[in-house]
């Protein structure tokens, strides 16, 4: 079973995906946001491409659990991608996510303009394992 795992932002989606056993995820690619249009068929070929099974979103909530802007355009992402994509869609709670991310890549001693270009991807597979880990 291949889970899709999304970090959506503002202005870009790190696209990351699950072996075809469900065990570790790979961070593939990050799509650069034009319009939801382009978002949705950037999406639709990655599902078929990797024949994704389960779609799960990195769902931002405050620090005290509450669901602030950010959440809420997550949702509304969400339930445009429902309208497009047949697919199960599974929210995931993402807090420090981007922070852990970029702990890993100053550890491995990345540069500024390298992190940059790969956080939202990274962001996507530790999204992404999390999930894998709790099954």
């Amino acid at each position: 079973m291949r889970v899709l795992g999304l970090d959506v932002g503002d202005r870009t989606i790190g696209i990351a995906i699950s072996d075809p056993l469900g065990l570790t995820a790979q961070g593939i690619t990050t799509i650069r946001r034009k319009n939801i249009k382009n978002d949705i068929e950037e999406l639709q070929k990655i599902c078929k491409e990797y024949e994704v099974e389960n779609i799960l979103c990195g769902f931002p909530k405050n620090m005290n659990g509450t669901v602030g802007e950010q959440g809420e355009k997550v949702l509304k992402f969400c339930e445009l991608l429902k309208q497009n994509i047949p697919l199960p869609i599974k929210m995931w709670d993402e807090r420090l996510s981007t922070s852990a991310a970029h702990r890993a890549m100053l550890e491995a001693d990345l540069s500024r303009s390298k992190r940059k270009k790969i956080v939202d991807k990274v962001a996507a597979v530790y999204i992404l394992q999390g999930y894998l880990d709790s099954l």
